[in-house]
């Protein structure tokens, strides 16, 4: 009998207990050998609870921490995120692979992760998770379901397809989504070199080919699981994160996100975002109709209270 491959994860995470517990849950409820959590800021009852799990390998990045390994914390999130993934990767990771996905984000495999990668060849450096995007709920939709949106992995069917989904502003988004369509990947450990990025990894200076796909398991996404959510996170996104000056353009009329955000608020300030949410982040009965019509539309029951009652009773 073949032995089925070990895998983990590796997530630099600034959120509260709740959160950060529901993610290392649910992803040791999947199979995970070895969860590896970098805390960008102290939460001491999570902190607490994933030391108490033999499965878990709880990191605080304070400043004693980055004096020790960098004579400077960055300032950047990203570049903390990259330096930390790289670190557990090279330091005994545990696994035989290792993904590098942040808090917001929750594997949803159709069948045992360790099988699909046991079915990758013996060569194979990577494997590629892609991703489905949350939907706002409307009033009286079922709050265990999340409907989530996917997009086509080749780039001129997606352009299609999302001019299609989203009449007023399909053109100018990559997928519909609005973060990454790229997904994430696992990478596979004892290779000397490698750098781990958000999207991908790198060895000798050069990024490793993305040659294959985990087709059987999605990256469920909340970006912007609701206005409020979507609102509070808004302004650094666009100063400092995923949506800031300086990224590559999306959809068929090659707009950055940054540059669609700042059109959009010149033109109706805070009505006009809403307007834009409401067309294309809530599960409408439209837009999922449009969905499931290119058959992009997802539905998901994460449980997350459960698993973390299963995994951290004492932070039920």
């Amino acid at each position: 009998m073949t032995t089925l491959p070990k895998w983990g994860i590796v997530a630099t995470i600034k959120a509260d207990t709740t959160a950060i517990l529901n993610f290392a849950a649910h992803h040791l409820d999947l199979g995970a050998h070895r969860l590896h959590i970098f805390l960008d800021a102290d939460s001491p009852q999570a902190r607490a609870a994933l030391e108490a799990h033999p499965r878990c390998n709880v990191i605080l990045t304070d400043e004693a921490y980055w004096a020790k390994h960098r004579r400077h914390r960055p300032e950047a999130h990203q570049p903390r995120q990259t330096m930390n993934a790289t670190r557990a990767y090279r330091r005994r990771p545990g696994v035989d692979w290792l993904a590098h996905i942040d808090v917001d984000e929750f594997l949803w495999p159709e069948r045992p992760i360790a099988e699909q990668l046991a079915d990758l060849p013996a060569d194979a450096p990577t494997a590629r998770i892609r991703p489905i995007e949350a939907l706002a709920p409307l009033p009286g939709d079922d709050p265990q379901q999340t409907w989530f949106k996917g997009c086509a992995a080749r780039q001129k069917l997606r352009n299609r397809q999302t001019e299609e989904i989203y009449p007023t502003y399909g053109a100018h988004l990559n997928g519909g989504f609005l973060s990454h369509v790229t997904g994430k990947i696992f990478v596979r450990t004892g290779t000397k070199g490698v750098k781990f990025r958000i999207h991908n990894a790198f060895l000798d200076g050069g990024q490793i080919p993305n040659d294959f796909d985990l087709p059987q398991t999605r990256l469920c996404h909340f970006h912007a699981p609701s206005w409020e959510d979507w609102q509070r996170a808004y302004r650094y996104r666009l100063e400092r994160g995923s949506y800031r000056v300086g990224l590559k353009p999306s959809g068929s009329n090659a707009t950055t996100m940054n540059g669609l955000f700042s059109m959009i608020e010149a033109e109706g300030g805070e009505d006009a975002l809403r307007q834009f949410y409401d067309e294309v982040c809530t599960a409408t009965p439209d837009l999922r109709a449009h969905l499931a019509e290119h058959d992009l539309l997802h539905r998901v029951s994460l449980d997350l209270d459960t698993k973390r009652a299963r995994h951290f009773p004492d932070h039920r």
